[in-house]
């Protein structure tokens, strides 16, 4: 699912969870929240409290539609996998010892997860345009249709990569969104990667 990026198999999986627990999942991770950057008009995003969600919409934000979050907050919750798990205070100043983190994730689950990212890089997954020579790369890429004021725009488009390398001992994350791509290629993997690369 996450090497071929499938939004039937992400949405299969949150209908079988429910939106209880993908909701508790995202927030946990930073989801509709601002990150404490502490940056002037930082937006949490918007995330609806999961009472409100339809079937469609639990379907739809296991793939990263109805739901709005900012880069930050993605690189935020890829630092956590990064970190083997540890959610650490975001800085723009640069720390010599990184600050004591929060578990929200196991570091085996972690250390799963970061395997199937790695996987995306690799040949046959979606984000083989992030890969770096010498280094592993472990990344998701991401086409969402933009939301206008009459639903989502059939040809306009948000393309991203985000990931971490290298994945042995983790050093960067970055979020690499481009709006509204112009030209042919407008997939996350086409676009953004070879940005992140």
């Amino acid at each position: 699912m996450i090497i071929k990026s499938s939004n039937v198999g992400a949405s299969k999986i949150a209908l079988s969870l429910g939106p209880e627990r993908i909701w508790e999942m995202y927030t946990r991770f930073g989801m509709g929240s601002v990150t404490g950057s502490g940056y002037p008009g930082e937006s949490p995003g918007l995330f609806n409290y999961y009472t409100t969600w339809s079937e469609l919409d639990l379907a739809s934000i296991a793939f990263g539609h109805s739901i709005a979050v900012t880069s930050l907050q993605l690189a935020h919750a890829y630092s956590v996998l990064a970190a083997g798990g540890l959610m650490r205070p975001i800085s723009f100043l640069k720390v010599d010892t990184p600050p004591p983190g929060k578990r929200i994730l196991s570091e085996k689950y972690t250390r799963q997860i970061d395997a199937m990212l790695e996987a995306a890089t690799n040949p046959g997954g979606t984000g083989t345009r992030a890969r770096v020579a010498g280094y592993r790369v472990a990344g998701k890429t991401g086409t969402a249709h933009k939301s206008t004021a009459s639903g989502y725009s059939e040809d306009r488009y948000q393309s991203l990569f985000a990931g971490f390398a290298p994945v042995s001992d983790p050093r960067l994350v970055m979020v690499i969104m481009i709006d509204e791509p112009q030209g042919i290629e407008y997939y996350g993997g086409e676009i953004a990667a070879p940005v992140f690369s």
